[in-house]
């Protein structure tokens, strides 16, 4: 499978077409938009959240709520847009007009305004930014969305929580199960299980804003119902742990990926690093622990998926940083976007969604691609095989 995306911020309207998505997958735009709301809420969100109701639109490969295995093309509507018609507009600018004056010369730090004006040599960085912009995963969480829905018929459960706000940890001595952890979640401002650690998390986010600052984090997410083997060792383009380290990191502002202990591993012995095999007749091969992640040599061990994600603090300050005028060279304070004082929960979204995209394209890879039907038989197949190995 794969996606392509298009469109700007204050644009008419996001849209990502979608190809290879098996035909007889139950599809509606209720559960599009359900993971959209979810992308827009959090603790610390922005005016664009008020401005914004995403919901989709489904304009192609689904009919009567069944997929058709042709491409399917998602449309999300820019409700601001009709304050920024003649700013965005496609039509060509005729003389003199108030709106070039909306123009940006000042690239904010953090951003890719400066290096996106160099490599397409735009003066308006506004050409660099509405692209750029975080909006973008948008329809990027609606893609995630499908492959939700055929990850939960395939047996895939998923879900994500924040481990870390601005320096404050969430304690978690006991992981919940996938569906326990959904509900959770979503019953907390900035979806973390330790409920001593959010109203210190919100302190946080409270502090930052009223210091015009803004702080970053660490999300989370957990899959579970991969069988054995997904993936591959041969090529290092076929290994799913690099596929979704890639995924991870293309979100905007995300820093640093970590799959089972990560980081940690470089501080622990061999002995304490690996996760040892058992065998029973029920489960077939099990591992003890799960430091791995769920991932060994590019391929899945069967057991839980676990990625983490690093999200640095959004670049876009109404403190804002000391930038550099391309037009006169002199210096002044960037500008200023609409902007959040933390996304950190609206991140772990967009890294389900992405994580999700991943898991699902290699399933519907390894297992067959044009019917669902078909998919979830060699599925069953291959884990009576491997139970059975």
């Amino acid at each position: 499978m794969r996606y392509l995306t298009a469109g700007e911020s204050h644009g008419p309207q996001l849209t990502v077409i979608i190809e290879g998505v098996p035909a007889g997958l139950e599809l509606a735009a209720e559960d599009i938009n359900e993971e959209l709301a979810r992308r827009q809420k959090g603790y610390g969100r922005g005016r664009r959240m008020q401005i914004e109701k995403d919901q989709v639109q489904i304009l192609s490969g689904v009919r009567h709520g069944m997929t058709l295995g042709s491409p399917i093309t998602l449309v999300v509507v820019n409700d601001d847009y009709k304050h920024w018609t003649k700013i965005m507009g496609a039509e060509p600018l005729e003389g003199e007009s108030a709106e070039v004056k909306r123009q940006i010369t000042r690239p904010r730090p953090g951003h890719a305004d400066l290096n996106g004006a160099i490599k397409y040599g735009h003066r308006d960085m506004r050409n660099v930014l509405e692209r750029s912009s975080a909006r973008e995963t948008t329809v990027r969480v609606a893609a995630g969305a499908v492959a939700k829905k055929i990850l939960s018929e395939l047996g895939v459960q998923i879900a994500g929580h924040v481990l870390e706000i601005g320096g404050v940890q969430a304690s978690i001595k006991f992981y919940p199960s996938v569906e326990e952890m959904k509900e959770r979640v979503e019953a907390s401002p900035v979806r973390c299980l330790d409920k001593e650690a959010e109203p210190l998390m919100m302190k946080m986010i409270d502090e930052a804003k009223e210091n015009g600052d803004s702080i970053g984090g660490i999300v989370e997410v957990i899959a579970e119902g991969m069988p054995i083997g997904v993936g591959s060792y041969t090529h290092y383009d076929r290994k799913l742990d690099s596929k979704l380290a890639g995924a991870v990191m293309s979100i905007n502002a995300f820093k640093g990926v970590e799959i089972g202990v990560g980081f940690e591993a470089a501080r622990t012995p061999g002995s304490a690093v690996h996760d040892e095999i058992t065998w029973n007749e029920e489960q077939g091969y099990v591992r003890k622990t799960n430091r791995a992640g769920g991932l060994e040599g590019g391929m899945t061990t069967g057991m839980p998926i676990v990625v983490r994600g690093v999200m640095k603090p959004i670049p876009t300050l109404y403190k804002p940083l000391e930038s550099v005028d391309i037009e006169t060279k002199q210096p002044f304070q960037a500008s200023i976007e609409r902007s959040d004082s933390c996304a950190v929960p609206a991140a772990g979204v967009v890294a389900e969604s992405v994580v999700a995209w991943e898991l699902a394209n290699a399933l519907v890879e390894q297992f067959g691609q044009d019917r669902m039907e078909w998919i979830h038989q060699n599925i069953e197949a291959h884990k009576k095989y491997a139970r059975e190995f």
